[in-house]
């Protein structure tokens, strides 16, 4: 009787283990800051409430489908869209989780936008590569 549990425990782990397989995408990176030529007439807001801090995420409307507000994600530095500078901004994303809580304009597309404290790093951060691995989606 208890090799049954025992199996059937082990059988339940194993679906589960399955069924949260992680979702990795890559995607183009920019980075943005509070300024009001950059966002809209309220730059220290996110659009769904959110004060901005290091840690917010913007994404492009259509990833809203499959990165929808509230989750979590980390980044990983891939380097520049030329190639240079992999892991340049790593002591950015490094023990971090970013939670998506801001929408880029609608005419951009699988791109994501990093929040940044200032204007300089975000000039020097460019267009990069970045992997993001979903770590939680948001509770419904």
């Amino acid at each position: 009787m208890r090799g049954l549990f025992f199996a059937l425990f082990l059988a339940l782990a194993v679906a589960g283990a399955w069924a949260q397989e992680k979702t990795v995408l890559r995607l183009q990176a920019t980075a943005y800051t509070s300024s009001v030529r950059e966002t809209d007439r309220t730059p220290f807001v996110t659009a769904t409430g959110m004060r901005t801090r290091l840690g917010v995420l913007a994404v492009s409307p259509d990833l809203l489908k499959v990165l929808p507000y509230g989750t979590k994600v980390r980044l990983r530095d891939l380097g520049s869209v030329q190639g240079r500078g992999r892991g340049q901004f790593a002591y950015l994303f490094q023990d971090r989780v970013f939670v998506v809580a801001d929408v880029m304009h609608s005419r951009m597309r699988q791109k994501v936008d990093v929040w940044l404290p200032d204007r300089a790093t975000a000039l020097r951060f460019g267009l990069r590569w970045v992997e993001l691995e979903v770590v939680a989606y948001p509770k419904r």
